[in-house]
């Protein structure tokens, strides 16, 4: 006890005798640090008889808070004293400008998400959101794809530990959630969402990205008014020249399948860096609501007909800015982020 009360005192008059902070720093290592006085004294309680250690750790821990306080109390002073002094010498100017913190904006991948919402809203498209995660049923099944089909090695998928459920790898199954929710009346409507797919991570490709679904339904709808409706929504987006190319392509919910390829907006069509020298530029995919899906989602295919479009926002965000490696996206690097 006696050790603890010498121990108390001498702390207090080093504590006294402090004069700044670094002192003050100092004197807290040398009691508080990693092997200081204090924690050396409370580890001596082991070291005592089994009917003294009782009493002397309390004692120890009356110390150690009595100190701490002092400490913090002294601290606290010093600061307040150097912070009055400093007010005292330096000059101070209350006329100048105060300093604005940076806003925040938005993402530019949100950024591009709603520049699509808004154009096709113009065209006279709904936004309908699903959910993303999905069965097995409405993410491969019932969009013509059964069990063992080989196109769904076209999708590399996160399974869940739930049988069944896995992380939807296209926002295609939204298609069927649409068309059952308003069947037996016409659909024009976009599904953005987010999709995950467990692919390696290079700049064309992430394993979580946004996409935007779209799905027209109704009688008479044919291949002409898909190809319409994604020339008008590219030259929305990218401006009144722009030139619109389709390939045939083939996924397993649409038939007929096409590629679309706009004319590069760097080089015109020429040939550059950013279209392979190509000039042309992949934009999406589409075609006709394959019959069975058509059927999947309540719609009798020999009354009604409809056609489905998809693409991502980060590829088109790409092709606005020429941005060459999607995992930019995802860094969270300001220097990238706040020049959109």
């Amino acid at each position: 006890m006696s050790e603890l009360d010498s121990l108390k005192n001498r702390a207090l008059d080093q504590l006294g005798a402090c004069s700044d902070e670094s002192t003050l720093r100092n004197w807290n290592s040398q009691y508080f640090g990693k092997n200081g006085e204090m924690l050396a004294a409370l580890k001596k309680v082991s070291e005592l008889p089994p009917e003294s250690r009782k009493e002397y750790g309390q004692q120890a821990n009356i110390v150690k808070e009595q100190l701490s306080a002092s400490y913090e109390t002294a601290l606290k002073n010093c600061l307040e004293q150097a912070m009055l002094k400093s007010l005292e010498t330096e000059k101070l100017d209350i006329s100048l400008p105060g300093m604005v913190p940076p806003a925040g904006k938005l993402h530019l991948a949100t950024q591009t998400l709603r520049d699509i919402q808004s154009t096709f809203a113009e065209m006279g498209f709904q936004v309908f959101r699903s959910r993303e995660i999905e069965d097995d049923e409405f993410n491969f099944g019932l969009l013509n794809m059964p069990p063992h089909h080989p196109a769904r090695d076209m999708w590399d998928t996160f399974h869940t530990t739930d049988p069944g459920l896995i992380l939807r790898t296209h926002t295609s199954p939204g298609q069927i959630h649409v068309m059952r929710k308003f069947h037996p009346a016409p659909i024009r409507v976009i599904l953005p969402g987010m999709c995950y797919r467990y692919e390696a991570i290079t700049t064309r490709s992430e394993i979580m990205f946004h996409q935007v679904e779209g799905l027209v339904v109704g009688t008479n709808v044919s291949m002409t008014d898909l190809i319409g409706t994604i020339t008008a929504f590219t030259r929305k987006m990218f401006g009144d020249s722009r030139q619109v190319r389709i390939r045939s392509s083939y996924f397993p919910f649409t038939e007929p399948s096409i590629e679309v390829d706009m004319d590069c907006i760097v080089c015109g069509g020429k040939g550059c860096p950013l279209c392979k020298k190509t000039g042309w530029l992949e934009i999406m995919g589409a075609g006709m609501v394959h019959p069975e899906v058509m059927k999947n989602g309540g719609y009798d295919p020999a009354k009604y007909s409809g056609f489905a479009f998809g693409m991502g926002p980060e590829r088109i965000a790409m092709l606005r800015h020429a941005i060459e490696d999607i995992r930019e996206f995802w860094g969270n690097d300001l220097r990238f982020l706040s020049q959109f």
